[in-house]
């Protein structure tokens, strides 16, 4: 079998370093917001080219305060409205429900599945504050660009890089794009805790001043609360677990650029939709994700080759029950992409021979 993520051989290079700084910690025994968190802190805002950052318990999390500390400064308020992908994964649009802010859904670019500068320039007007740019499967959304045509309108464009950490442009890495950046660590991503965290980056002091109260319930002196807070920190342990693979993100994304260049170049058929990719470090694939007309026999054909396979994701946002408000909605860029995409095998510690096989099953479909 071909798993389409191997956590434990992912995680078992780092074995000797996770049982050191392990025991370290476990010494130490200061397990909330101590020195390990401090030191990726200031490491991921040096890697990413932002000055500041700041750990938080989830990517949701790390979003939500992000729109939070905008409403603390004044720069939104109750029931703005921010335009976001239709085709995310749902947590982008929870965390504006949770900001007391109205979602915009827009359709994305067929080809790149991230947010549609087209479809985006069409909903814009007075009542619209904010964008949230998905950077969708380790690929770059079009930030510089709706920077430079909403550049009179004192919009405020934010970064959901929860599937991008390394990815870059010629502008900069995700995280120092926007005026703000919402990153993940769970497990799958392509940086990756034991558990789950996230983080913010800015360059924004005011913002990070005021988040750094609001992520530890709206205080900075111990049982001195000065804002109405909430409690979102990255654990020390997560921490000192990220930071040792952190040293090897970038090796780990060049090897997924690899195997996704030979993905494209060895699969041929042409049944098969795949992802367009233009060889630069603008996308590093937490997925790699192809479209088929008939996913379920397509999937009976991986599991008959012994290959697992994943969705990202077989509901849209829009058409969940949580979410039955927006179910009216006319998307069908969107509504189509979610029923053709499956996601291939895809991780630093695939195997070429395991890549070949992929390749061999795919072309025999």
């Amino acid at each position: 079998m071909i798993k389409f993520l191997d956590l434990h051989s992912v995680n078992n290079r780092f074995r000797k370093e996770f049982n050191e700084v392990f025991n370290s910690t476990l010494d130490v025994a200061h397990f909330i917001s101590g020195s390990n968190v401090t030191t990726f802190e200031n490491e991921f805002a040096n890697y990413c080219g932002s000055k500041y950052c700041i750990g938080t318990g989830n990517g949701l999390d790390a979003l939500t305060l992000i729109l939070k500390g905008y409403i603390e400064l004044g720069k939104l308020k109750k029931g703005d409205k921010i335009i976001v992908p239709a085709n995310t994964f749902i947590a982008t649009i929870l965390s504006v429900l949770h900001a007391d802010l109205q979602p915009v859904l827009v359709e994305p670019d067929a080809n790149t599945y991230n947010i549609s500068e087209e479809s985006l320039k069409s909903h814009l007007n007075d009542e619209i504050k904010g964008v949230i740019v998905v950077h969708l499967y380790g690929q770059l959304g079009p930030v510089a660009e709706i920077k430079e045509f909403t550049n009179n309108l004192d919009l405020l464009i934010i970064e959901d890089a929860a599937q991008a950490h390394g990815a870059v442009s010629k502008y900069g890495k995700a995280g120092s794009l926007a005026d703000a950046a919402a990153f993940s660590f769970y497990p799958s991503k392509n940086l990756g805790a034991l558990g789950d965290g996230g983080a913010i980056t800015t360059n924004d002091e005011d913002l990070y001043n005021t988040i750094q109260l609001l992520h530890n319930y709206g205080s900075k002196e111990k049982y001195e609360n000065e804002l109405i807070g909430y409690n979102s920190r990255l654990d020390d342990m997560q921490a000192a677990f990220l930071s040792v693979k952190l040293k090897v993100l970038d090796a780990d994304n060049n090897r997924r650029r690899e195997i996704a260049e030979l993905y494209l170049k060895g699969i041929y058929n042409n049944r098969l939709n795949l992802p367009k990719f233009d060889g630069t470090k603008n996308h590093v694939f937490y997925a790699f994700v192809i479209e088929v007309d008939d996913r379920i026999s397509f999937i009976e054909h991986l599991k008959s080759n012994k290959i697992e396979w994943l969705i990202h994701y077989p509901i849209p946002p829009h058409k969940q029950n949580a979410l039955k408000e927006f179910s009216e909605l006319k998307l069908p860029i969107t509504e189509q992409i979610h029923k053709r995409i499956i996601s291939l095998p895809m991780s630093p510690v695939l195997r070429n021979n395991e890549v070949q096989t992929v390749i061999e099953a795919l072309n025999s479909y």
